[in-house]
């Protein structure tokens, strides 16, 4: 059994690998030798991206694919894709190519306000409370003035700031709900730095304030921190076209199709077991193009699944429809991107992926990130409803399989061509590779 380390981050990285390798893996010179083999040969890079973190020991790769032919409001895109998931991409760029051929993909951004909370009990009357608040609220913007000048300049800033009493959920329990707009930045540290102003300016307003007897006065801020919820800050992404332009699949109709992709959709909607797959296909898409472009795909999951929850239960973040011959399929999503700060501006992958999108401004990156997801969806609806999910897939996955099977070239070519006509279950794969083997 290991005993706990004092001072692990004051220790150099070798000294940390070291320790590691030592204390919690069975080889430790093999683990030393894999770590040490994915760092980056330049110095300067690879301690760039050692202070993106603490306690870094290594790099950890995913790859970075490009979904082409993608055709969003007129404008032809290569979309960069990061994700260790087999068939997300190729899922992807089918869909790309099926839509730019019927009128590509639409969208419209529906909003993109910001969202942050100053969480706070307060003991007391809360009419006298509502009553300082109006009075006060000036103030609070005013004292973060000097943080918000810049943004101001560029057209954002604070939109609004509103009192809400939620006593009725928690004893003493009120927040400011303040709103933004952060334009190109995610925001992130701006709002935070605001909602800590407005948190102290508001503590130190109540001790002044004469009409609060000394406890109302004594205003408790819990915390002061941005929300990943932001049901305002919405982009809409569609594709339509006449169902006849559907064409058959599968020897299915196009009439059948489209109803088949309805009917799918429809059941997410009123099926959380299936919503929740539904909507991580979605985001299997949505995730990997935040993730290339140095965004928070956390916030963004959490943001969506929250959306998905809305009306009280949770649901399809797709809608289809097909109404007088045209069928329509659409997303509307949250989505709080950035394309200046953070990583956008350090990490050489990332400033290569907005370079490939043609340097988009947050709004711009808001709807081809939505599309990535739309067209992933409706890729995987398709699959479903017509050949199942498995066969695309594990056509996809064979690589994975063969490599772990530790398959040669020239096998992996015979095996794949074998398996352009056969069905690649993990099983028949790994029967397939046993019998080749034997014949040699």
């Amino acid at each position: 059994m290991t005993t706990p380390i004092e001072g692990f981050s004051k220790l150099s990285k070798e000294d940390k690998i070291n320790w590691i390798a030592q204390h919690y893996t069975q080889h430790p010179k093999e683990t030393i030798a894999v770590i040490k083999q994915y760092w980056n040969e330049d110095e300067k890079l690879q301690n760039l991206h050692d202070e993106f973190i603490e306690n870094t020991i290594t790099n950890f790769y995913l790859p970075l694919g490009i979904a082409p032919n993608f055709l969003i409001n007129n404008k032809l895109y290569a979309i960069p894709m990061a994700i260790e998931e087999s068939s997300v991409v190729a899922a992807a760029s089918k869909a790309a190519k099926f839509w730019q051929t019927r009128g590509g993909f639409k969208t419209t951004i529906l909003g993109t306000e910001k969202v942050g909370q100053v969480h706070f009990m307060y003991h007391g009357d809360s009419e006298k409370l509502t009553k300082f608040f109006k009075l006060v609220k000036p103030r609070l913007i005013n004292s973060v003035a000097p943080i918000v000048k810049n943004m101001e300049k560029r057209g954002g800033g604070i939109k609004n700031i509103e009192l809400r009493d939620k006593t009725s959920d928690l004893d003493d329990y009120f927040q400011l709900h303040c709103t933004f707009e952060t334009l190109d930045a995610m925001g992130a540290n701006f709002i935070n730095s605001c909602l800590e102003g407005f948190a102290q300016s508001l503590k130190e307003e109540a001790l002044c304030y004469e009409k609060f007897t000394d406890t109302e006065k004594d205003i408790e801020i819990v915390m002061s921190i941005l929300s990943n919820y932001i049901p305002n800050c919405v982009v809409k992404a569609e594709v339509s076209c006449p169902v006849s332009d559907l064409k058959a699949h599968h020897g299915i109709t196009a009439e059948d199709f489209a109803k088949k992709i309805v009917r799918a959709v429809n059941i997410a909607k009123v099926e959380p077991y299936r919503a929740v797959t539904h909507n991580k296909g979605i985001m299997n898409g949505i995730d990997a193009v935040v993730l290339a472009t140095g965004n928070d795909f956390r916030a963004i999951e959490a943001g969506a699944h929250a959306y998905a929850s809305k009306d009280g239960r949770y649901t399809s973040l797709t809608h289809a429809n097909i109404e007088n011959g045209i069928f329509k399929f659409w997303i509307e999503i949250p989505l709080a991107l950035g394309t200046v700060g953070g990583l956008t501006t350090l990490h050489p992958l990332v400033k290569l992926a907005l370079e490939i999108l043609q340097n988009p401004t947050a709004k711009e990156l808001m709807q081809i990130v939505a599309v990535a997801g739309l067209a992933q969806n409706f890729g995987a609806v398709r699959s479903l409803v017509t050949t199942g999910i498995q066969q695309g897939h594990m056509k996809m996955h064979l690589l994975n399989i063969l490599n772990q099977l530790g398959a040669t070239e020239d096998e992996k070519i015979n095996l794949i061509d074998y398996f352009k006509k056969h069905t690649a279950s993990h099983s028949a794969v790994v029967e397939a590779f046993k019998e080749l083997r034997n014949k040699k």
